[in-house]
């Protein structure tokens, strides 16, 4: 299935507009809620390591290089290293769609390969496929946001709450409150399917990242045909 999608994001990418699929709304709660998920599932499930939340993890390596404890500081530097590459790619080739489908890769042999290969191994490929999927959508609507975080969603909404009074700042802010609400739903609900189905909770979010990719196609599609 996911090769088929492959196949299909092959085709050249149309330049993205404001009103683009790929800046909707309902594209960025579900991505949102999918970062919220990912970052539950690997703190609980791959040693306390977060996947998309590098500000987590840069926090550890300074916590524990202080106290000379190297190996647990490259258990939280090296998911950062695979999460800046996978950005580098992702800004470089400026094609969402095909991120999105290399996201849906990297999540499904995590999955299928967890506890069969080293825990960091299954880490570095989540957060790579992340990084793949955060940095190519990080626009919805006409505000940009983050799906891997909540800290920048909340100030983008105070400065949209206090700078204006016009109905369009009004829209920002509950959008990126929205968002933030998004993020916390999917750390509930990785939190409670991580425990119930450990690896195989994976799917959920794959499935959250295959809807996306059908609704972006289907809707380029019609823009297409019309």
């Amino acid at each position: 299935m996911a090769m088929q999608a492959a196949s299909s994001a092959s085709d050249v990418e149309a330049p993205i507009g404001i009103y683009a699929p790929e800046r909707s709304l309902l594209v960025a709660s579900v991505l949102s809620m999918s970062g919220g998920f990912l970052d539950a599932f690997t703190w609980l499930s791959l040693g306390g390591v977060f996947a998309n939340s590098q500000t987590g993890n840069v926090v550890f390596v300074g916590v524990y290089a202080m106290s000379g404890q190297w190996q647990q500081a490259a258990h939280h530097l090296l998911p950062m290293v695979a999460f800046l590459l996978g950005a580098s790619i992702a800004i470089r080739i400026q094609a969402p769609l095909r991120c999105l489908v290399g996201e849906i890769v990297c999540l499904a042999a995590a999955m299928l390969l967890l506890h069969h290969v080293p825990d960091m191994v299954a880490i570095l490929g989540i957060s790579f496929g992340v990084a793949l999927q955060s940095a190519s959508f990080r626009q919805v609507e006409r505000w940009k946001y983050l799906s891997t975080t909540v800290t920048g969603n909340m100030f983008r909404a105070i400065d949209q709450s206090v700078a204006t009074s016009d109905r369009d700042a009004a829209r920002g802010a509950g959008v990126m409150l929205l968002l933030s609400l998004m993020f916390l739903l999917g750390a509930a609900l990785g939190s409670c399917a991580t425990r119930w189905l450990g690896a195989w909770s994976l799917a959920l979010p794959i499935a959250s990242s295959m809807h996306v990719l059908w609704f972006c196609r289907r809707h380029r599609h019609r823009r297409d045909q019309g």
